[in-house]
């Protein structure tokens, strides 16, 4: 069995953003060189191309060994299996009418390429490296048998990415479209969640709570506002960000109704998470109601703020007790709690997806 922390073998990763390309590689589950940043040229094929064999070679230049593959993270559906990028993407429209993008980097470096989707990749990295195994961890030092093997990651960027792990193991389907763009907005059932999770949508809100819709601030800048360490509107700021955080919310909730697991959440918006998290839960934790008027809760599942100290307890805590086994006096231990817990990721997005990345190369490679 592979242990990515042993493998010697060095994998060059890339994380490819809508406005950043993040460049890597790996060795033993740890970058070996100082990631390079370079610009996407979301909308400009050749600029984007250019520069990603300019990335990967300025890397290559800096090893001492050749590396073993070329591993990374594009966003949006595509035709990962076979290194085809093409399709509904919102945020690369310069890759829309297809590109070979796997057989091309193969042609350039002579070595293997391996492509998944962004969101995918960080989602597999935090359950080999991330909130997973640290969960797990904590769960046995506290003495609870529970453990978790399902991971839903999201990703707050220029887009919202998703990637779920089942039962360990990562979910690619079976078209390479699991996808948030189809998931309605927050009362706003004809528009795409993205749109109020977003750098666009921290932009616009802040907009239109300051009433100045042509601020031409970043999000960085909207954050420093709510900060008071910018000038601004600091009530609009943190709004901006409060209303991210109850659309936010509301996908979470809907998304783990179906996969019953762990939540944990980075990007680069994830920055600004003390004003994203009170709406977010709020969210989660609402109510439903059925036709007759009940109230019901989303989830079925209580949900924890794994980086609240005593929520954290909790969760570890459970409700463990014996019961005995009926018509005998042996016991055996019970924990009839059902319970998902939601956390910032502590390892970071970059990391998270390189390595996702690192460990679906050496997979490929020892099948």
């Amino acid at each position: 069995m592979i242990s990515y922390t042993t493998d010697p073998r060095i994998i060059l990763t890339l994380d490819t953003g809508g406005t950043n390309m993040v460049f890597g590689a790996m060795q033993r589950g740890e970058f070996i060189v100082e990631p390079l940043t370079l610009p996407a040229y979301a909308d400009d094929l050749d600029k984007c191309l250019s520069t990603m064999v300019e990335g990967f070679r300025t890397i290559i230049d800096q090893l001492d060994e050749r590396p073993a593959a070329i591993s990374f993270a594009f966003p949006g559906p595509a035709d990962y299996p076979n290194g085809i990028i093409g399709g509904q993407l919102l945020n690369f429209p310069a890759f829309r009418e297809g590109v070979a993008l796997g057989p091309y980097l193969k042609k350039k470096f002579s070595m293997p390429v391996y492509i998944n989707n962004d969101g995918d990749l960080y989602a597999y990295g935090e359950a080999l490296g991330g909130l997973l195994p640290e969960v797990n961890e904590m769960l046995d030092d506290y003495g609870n048998r529970k453990r978790y093997r399902n991971l839903v990651g999201f990703t707050l960027g220029t887009g919202l990415g998703i990637g779920v792990v089942a039962n360990g193991e990562l979910n690619r389907g079976d078209n390479s479209c699991i996808e948030m763009f189809s998931i309605p907005l927050k009362g706003r059932p004809d528009v795409i969640a993205e749109e109020g999770i977003s750098i666009r949508a921290v932009k616009r809100m802040y907009g239109e709570l300051s009433g100045n819709p042509d601020h031409g601030l970043s999000p960085k800048d909207i954050f420093e506002i709510a900060e008071g360490v910018k000038e601004g509107d600091m009530e609009a700021a943190k709004g901006a960000f409060a209303q991210l955080g109850a659309a936010l919310g509301d996908v979470i909730a809907m998304t783990v109704s179906i996969i019953d697991g762990l939540v944990v959440i980075g990007g680069g918006l994830s920055g600004a998470y003390k004003y994203i998290k009170d709406s977010m839960f709020e969210s989660i934790r609402g109510k439903m109601k059925r036709l007759n008027g009940e109230e019901i809760n989303k989830l079925a599942s209580k949900v924890y703020d794994l980086d609240d100290k005593e929520e954290l307890r909790q969760f570890l805590k459970g409700e463990q007790r014996q019961l005995k086994i009926y018509n005998s006096e042996i016991e055996v231990t019970y924990d009839p709690q059902k319970r998902i817990g939601v956390s910032l990721s502590k390892i970071g997005a970059n990391k998270a997806v390189s390595l996702g990345a690192y460990a679906f190369a050496l997979h490929q490679l020892s099948r």
